[in-house]
């Protein structure tokens, strides 16, 4: 029986295996530089910037599903759906919709405009997914980054 429920901080170690997981199903696995501790704060501090939910099967975090609030200046206040991860041996059971759905509700019961997410274009269930959802796909914008180094090096010439 899998329950969904807003994620606690004593969900965070479980819920940071399921981040490396998908960094490793993504090729991405040297790429994490978070930590347990940097969710602690950033999720539970004094200015939280993200909340989850988290799929639970007999008191262990199958699945999780991480948000934040942005805002769009044409549409107002959005959800930003930032992952939904389900451990590779649950998948395919309902968990990513049932954590999708909760994310759904969320995104109205906060009065939000809509929401919005990324998938990589060659992570084709996840496309398949998001279609069954009627999800809009948008491949005219382009993604753009900065990371801390390189911004200091930037701002120190």
């Amino acid at each position: 029986m899998i329950k969904i429920r807003v994620g606690l901080i004593d969900d965070l170690h479980q819920a940071f295996e399921l981040i490396r997981e998908l960094a490793d199903y993504e090729n991405g696995l040297s790429e994490v530089t978070n930590t347990v501790e940097k969710m602690r704060e950033d999720g539970f501090g004094n200015s939280p910037v993200f909340n989850f939910f988290v799929a639970e099967n007999e008191n262990h975090v199958v699945g999780i599903a991480v948000y934040y609030y942005r805002y769009s200046t044409w549409k107002g206040k959005r959800l930003y759906l930032e992952d939904i991860i389900v451990t590779k041996d649950e998948r395919g059971n309902g968990i990513g919709k049932l954590l999708f759905d909760e994310v759904m509700r969320k995104t109205l019961m906060e009065g939000c405009t809509g929401m919005m997410w990324q998938v990589l274009d060659w992570n084709e269930p996840a496309l398949k997914f998001y279609r069954r959802y009627d999800a809009k796909v948008d491949t005219k914008w382009i993604n753009c980054s900065l990371e801390a180094p390189h911004i200091e090096s930037l701002l120190t010439k």
